[in-house]
């Protein structure tokens, strides 16, 4: 099996894609910020519980009281709906505090992803006899 076909490489490597387009997005944002009518966008995350189920062994349920997992579906990089600025008088809703939070913490989750990645590629380079 190619690497590239484990699962959970696969979802790191989407993962990581999500976050460098929603840099893009935040980008935008910023970049508009004194644009009239401009209204600030935002990507949802994606989500991973289908694939997830089906890409991974079935848990056995030794005991009564353990819980129960939920599997969800839903399209990835889609925009999120949910957001709610003010605006100002001019029709522009960005917030520069907002998105600068929010780019600092999409780095951060980024950085994050890609350590996974790599330590994850490493543990196999290791299991293989390659390290």
């Amino acid at each position: 099996m190619p690497i590239s076909d484990i699962p959970i490489l696969s979802m790191l490597r989407t993962r990581m894609q999500w976050h460098q387009e929603r840099q893009r997005v935040l980008a935008e944002n910023v970049a508009n910020a004194d644009t009239p009518n401009y209204r600030a966008r935002d990507l949802a995350p994606p989500k991973f519980e289908q694939a997830l189920t089906s890409a991974s062994l079935a848990l056995a349920r030794t005991d009564p009281n353990h819980i129960v997992g939920a599997a969800g579906a839903g399209s990835q990089f889609a925009e999120d709906g949910d957001l709610h600025y003010e605006v100002r008088p001019r029709g522009n809703a960005v917030s520069h505090e907002d998105e600068m939070l929010k780019l600092a913490g999409n780095q951060m989750d980024y950085d994050a992803v890609t350590s996974l990645y790599t330590h994850s590629i490493a543990l196999i380079k290791t299991a293989i006899g390659k390290a």
